[in-house]
């Protein structure tokens, strides 16, 4: 690479460091202890870097870099630079839906209660967010009976004030009414404050207050007013009731979460106030640069709370993973609350079952939002169609199958086939095979051997069929014939190995109406059969994320493959007669040594290694796979 720093110019100091590309552009933004030492890891073995690091390198046209004093002072300068610059390699947060926040306008001189979305506004406090704008409203609509601020807006107000006759609100009590000056602007400001003090879990000093004012009113025998006070004290219980308690009286802190797959991670947080849940919120996120859970808990945090206001900054934040700077991270968290803020890992208790909630939670999350990702018939239609033009086809791939092969260490191979239709998984479809004729063969003569195979079928299918007889339809079964539809497009999990191989078996059977391209893991490329050069998809592209999902779920169907061939073949083994070796154990030593065949070549010293495996147990297992060997 030209722009490669000469060498001793790069400083040891901490500090933060932007790639640029030919354009001058900053394309991402570090920071590092050592900026000799991190830079000098881009430059030292490109072959060794993560897929995504090389793709940002082959972009880069320039790096540069600030020397900062401290490692928080280098977070402070990587925030502000991913938010000033966005750069496409950095990771960004995004919200997987416009949550609702419950406002209260402590700006204006009638503060008014409404809900609200998107950016936050100056002088205004907030609350929440919650998942649905129902659950505020109904919020709301009970605590106005005890806190009757206003609700109407800026038009409504000035009318009511210049008829001099509040609105339905005013006269059903759910409003002070400060437009025709029933109560007065002071007033009114107490009324908005004891909301947000409510709001904000600061609950038993008004269920106290209200219960001695019961009292006050039954003992001096106005019982109206009495039954009045008791209809407000439910109120606010049952306002409380629709924040669950999940952890003790006091507690603050915000419950982080997250859940992945190899493109996309999707974050969850609970926001925990008084011990109570007081709102969620959702967040989900392309994995752009190559980052560990740790780091991706960092980028959040930084993010989240980055231009926070000091109240919006808990005591305590419950994260999955520590970020590789935690005591950094910490102490700019600190200022930002201008209190101690605590970042750990929950690890038993009451806070560890809240955090498995909010895990559940971001998984559940981030289905969902890779459902709505598909199943949008417009984003399908693009993607299909950025397919169609990327590999020049004659028409959209309205029918695709992957293929891909799974093995450990050449034994056990097997092979997958899934099929997506107009951009969705059609399992039904999904085929499996056992790699026969060309095992130990490597990958390159699997892809062959299942693809031929595949396609002989058709082919078979089709001779039998005959021109007469173009439907695909079984008569005995009224069924589609096994294999009977061919593609549109076959793709590979591969590089141009892969994908000459498949071409081969195509062109050896005379299929000339399928197409076939392979999608290396190494820089997500696209291959077509006897191209030098890949085709390069942008990484925003919907028609590399269809072709991603499909390769996926090709090699996740080969592995689950895999993995019960592999069981089942313990299970059917010597093992069964070994006493107290029961299925969990099993597994453990599948899962240790990979085959029958290893762990019948392993020692009882390698044997004991497995968890829950002694010393008697590890002999008998020797003793019965030597004599199922003789």
């Amino acid at each position: 690479m030209s722009f490669r720093p000469e060498q001793g110019s790069i400083p040891e100091s901490p500090g933060v460091y932007r790639f640029r590309d030919a354009q001058g552009r900053v394309i991402y933004v570090g920071k590092a202890k050592s900026l000799r030492q991190r830079l000098n890891s881009y430059f030292a073995d490109f072959a060794s870097l993560h897929p995504r690091t090389q793709t940002m390198l082959t972009t880069a046209g320039g790096v540069d870099w600030t020397v900062v004093g401290t490692e928080v002072e280098a977070l402070q300068l990587e925030y502000s630079w991913i938010k000033e610059f966005d750069p496409r390699f950095n990771v960004k947060y995004r919200d997987d839906k416009s949550y609702p926040f419950l406002a209260v306008t402590m700006g204006e001189d009638f503060p008014r209660v409404q809900v609200l979305r998107g950016a936050k506004r100056k002088g205004t406090r907030y609350f929440g967010p919650y998942s649905h704008a129902w659950a505020i409203r109904e919020t709301v609509d009970l605590l106005l009976r005890v806190f009757p601020v206003r609700t109407c807006s800026a038009g409504v107000f000035k009318r009511a004030g210049q008829i001099g006759r509040p609105c339905l609100l005013g006269y059903i009590d759910k409003c002070s009414a400060p437009c025709v000056g029933l109560v007065t602007e002071d007033d009114h400001r107490r009324l908005a404050e004891d909301f947000c003090d409510f709001m904000a879990g600061n609950t038993g000093r008004f269920i106290r207050r209200l219960e001695r004012d019961m009292r006050d009113a039954a003992s001096a025998e106005e019982f109206e007013r009495a039954a009045r006070l008791r209809d407000d004290i439910q109120a606010l219980q049952r306002a409380l009731e629709k924040q669950a308690v999940v952890l003790g009286e006091g507690t603050d802190c915000d419950v982080v979460a997250l859940a992945e797959d190899p493109l996309e991670a999707a974050v969850q947080v609970f926001y925990v106030r008084g011990g109570r849940i007081r709102g969620q919120r959702g967040w989900v996120v392309d994995k752009v640069e190559d980052a560990s859970p740790g780091e991706l808990v960092e980028h959040f945090l930084l993010q989240m709370y980055g231009e926070a206001a000091p109240e919006a900054v808990p005591r305590e934040v419950l994260v999955p993973a520590l970020p590789p700077e935690v005591e950094a991270v910490a102490e700019l968290l600190s200022e930002q609350r201008t209190a101690r803020v605590e970042v750990r890992v929950p690890q038993r208790g009451d806070k560890r079952t809240l955090m498995e909630t909010v895990e559940r939670n971001a998984k559940e999350s981030l289905a969902q939002h890779k459902l709505r990702r598909a199943s949008d018939l417009t984003t399908r239609s693009r993607a299909l169609q950025e397919i169609s033009d990327a590999l020049d086809l004659d028409q959209a791939p309205l029918r695709i199958e992957c293929y891909d092969v799974s093995h450990l260490q050449g034994d056990d191979v097997v092979a997958s086939m899934v099929v997506f239709e107009d951009g969705l998984a059609r399992k039904s479809e999904y085929r499996r095979f056992a790699i026969r004729g060309t095992a130990g063969q490597g990958d390159v003569a699997s892809i062959y051997e299942v693809v031929y195979r595949r396609f002989r079928r058709h082919v078979e299918d089709r001779a039998a069929r005959g021109e007469l007889d173009p439907e695909p339809i079984d008569p005995e079964t009224g069924k589609p014939r096994r294999f009977a539809y061919p593609p549109n497009l076959v793709v590979v999990d591969g590089g141009p190995a892969q994908v000459a191989a498949a071409q081969r078996a195509l062109d050896e059977l005379g299929v000339d109406d399928v197409a076939v391209s392979g999608l290396a893991k190494r820089l997500e490329e696209v291959w077509l059969p006897g191209d030098d050069q890949p085709v390069i998809l942008p990484r925003s592209s919907e028609g590399l994320y269809l072709l991603q999902r499909v390769r996926d779920e090709a090699h996740r169907f080969a592995i689950t493959y895999h993995r019960s061939k592999r069981a089942k073949l313990v299970k059917e083994s010597a093992l069964d007669e070994i006493r107290g070796l029961g299925s969990a154990r099993k597994q453990a030593l599948l899962k240790r040594f990979g085959s029958v065949k290893r762990l019948r070549g392993a020692t009882v010293d390698e044997i004991r290694e497995v968890p829950g495996i002694g010393l008697s147990t590890a002999e008998a297992i020797v003793a019965a796979l030597k004599g199922e060997g003789t």
